[in-house]
C-alpha cells in the first residue's frame, strides 16, 4: 500500500488554486483526499498497478504538472500508510520526496529517534506525561508494554498510542470532492499593521463567501482563517460553526471572533484568507427559528441583495464598510 502525501507551495495571492490543483492528482487516481489549505492525501495502489510505475515516478509526474499546468512547486512524502506519509512529508523537500519503505524494519528505522510529539493526535499534554515517564522518543513509546501506555493514557488512546508508535496504521484515505469547500483570499499591497484593515479584509471575504454559498444553493459546517505574515509564516484555525450556514453575518462575526482569538499584536499581514468548508445542500440544511427582529430582517435584506447581484453584477450592492 503506497500514500502519497502531497503540500503544494502555494503563494499568498494563489490560495483558492487548491481545487484545481487537486484536479492534476484526479489524474492518476480517484483516491484522493483534500487537505486544506495547501495540501492533499493520495492512494496509489491501483494506480501503480494500472500505470506500471512506482512511488517515486507518480511523485516526479506530479512534480512536473503541477509546475507545468499551474506553476505551483510542491513536497512530497510517502509511506504504507496515511500517517507515515504525513510524517514523511515533513522531511521532504522540492524535487526529492521522501518515502518510507512498508517493510517493517524500515519503519522501525524512521520513527525510532522521532520525539513522541512528531505522532498525529499526540498533544502537548499526553507529550508532557509521556517525558515525565521519559518516553520521549516513538521508539521507546514502541518498546513500552502496553498496560504502562494505558495506565499513563487511558485504556483507548494507550492503545492507539502503542500502535501509532510501532508503525501501525489503520486510517485511510478518504476521498472528497473538491467542491466541498470554497476559498477566498485578500492580499495587502504592502504588509499591513492595521488590525481595521484585517478586519475589513475579512468582512470583504465573508461577503463574498456568502454570496457564492446562496447562490450554490449550498451551507457551510466550517470555516477556517489562514493568516500569512510578512516572514512567510502563517497561522490556520478552524472553527465549526453552531448550525450550518451561508448567512454572510453569522460567517463574518465567525471570522471576527477567530482573528480576536489570535491576540495578534502589531503582527505584519501580507494575506488573509478564508475557507469554507463542509458544503451541503441548503435544502437539507436545518436553521435554528428565532423570535430576533433584527436577524429576521438582516436576513431579507440579503435576498434582496442577491437578486441584485444576480442581475446586475456582483460588486452593484454591498455593505456600506467595504464601500467606504
Amino acid at each position: 500500500m503506497t500514500i502519497l502525501c502531497v503540500r503544494f507551495q502555494l503563494p499568498p495571492m494563489r490560495e483558492a488554486a487548491l481545487p484545481q490543483l487537486l484536479g492534476v492528482l484526479e489524474e492518476f487516481t480517484p483516491v484522493v483526499e483534500a487537505l486544506p489549505p495547501d495540501g492533499a492525501l493520495l492512494d496509489l495502489r491501483g494506480a501503480e498497478r494500472y500505470f506500471g510505475r512506482g512511488t517515486v515516478e507518480f511523485a516526479s509526474l506530479i512534480r512536473v504538472r503541477a509546475l507545468a499546468l499551474h506553476g505551483i512547486d510542491c513536497v512530497i512524502g510517502a509511506g504504507p500508510g496515511p500517517m507515515l506519509a504525513r510524517m514523511a512529508l515533513r522531511d521532504a523537500v522540492p524535487g526529492v520526496a521522501r518515502v518510507v519503505s512498508e517493510e517493517p524494519d524500515a519503519v522501525t528505522e524512521f520513527l525510532a529517534d522521532r520525539p513522541v510529539a512528531a505522532l498525529p493526535g499526540v498533544g502537548g499534554a499526553t507529550t508532557r506525561t509521556l517525558c515525565e515517564y521519559g518516553l520521549d522518543t516513538i521508539g521507546k513509546v514502541a518498546a513500552a508494554p502496553l498496560s504502562t501506555l494505558q495506565r499513563l493514557t487511558g485504556a483507548r488512546a494507550g492503545r492507539e498510542l502503542h500502535e501509532k508508535a510501532s508503525g501501525i496504521d489503520r486510517s485511510r484515505v478518504v476521498p472528497n470532492a473538491t467542491s466541498r469547500s470554497l476559498a477566498t483570499e485578500r492580499p495587502f499591497q504592502h504588509d499591513e499593521l492595521d488590525p481595521s484593515r484585517h478586519r475589513h479584509a475579512l468582512l470583504s471575504a465573508t461577503e463574498e463567501l456568502g454570496t457564492r454559498l446562496r447562490a450554490l444553493e449550498k451551507v457551510c459546517r466550517t470555516l477556517t482563517l489562514t493568516m500569512r505574515y510578512a516572514d512567510r509564516s502563517a497561522t490556520t484555525r478552524s472553527r465549526t460553526l453552531k448550525e450550518p450556514t451561508a448567512h454572510s453575518s453569522t460567517l463574518t462575526g465567525t471570522a471576527y471572533r477567530m482573528y480576536e482569538a489570535l491576540g495578534l499584536q502589531r503582527a505584519r499581514v501580507r494575506s488573509i484568507a478564508l475557507r469554507a468548508e463542509g458544503l451541503t445542500s441548503a435544502a437539507r440544511a436545518s436553521h435554528q427559528l428565532t423570535f430576533d427582529p433584527v436577524d429576521e430582517k438582516v436576513r431579507r435584506i440579503e435576498e434582496v441583495a442577491d437578486r441584485a447581484r444576480a442581475k446586475f453584477g456582483p460588486h452593484v450592492i454591498g455593505p456600506g464598510t467595504l464601500a467606504a
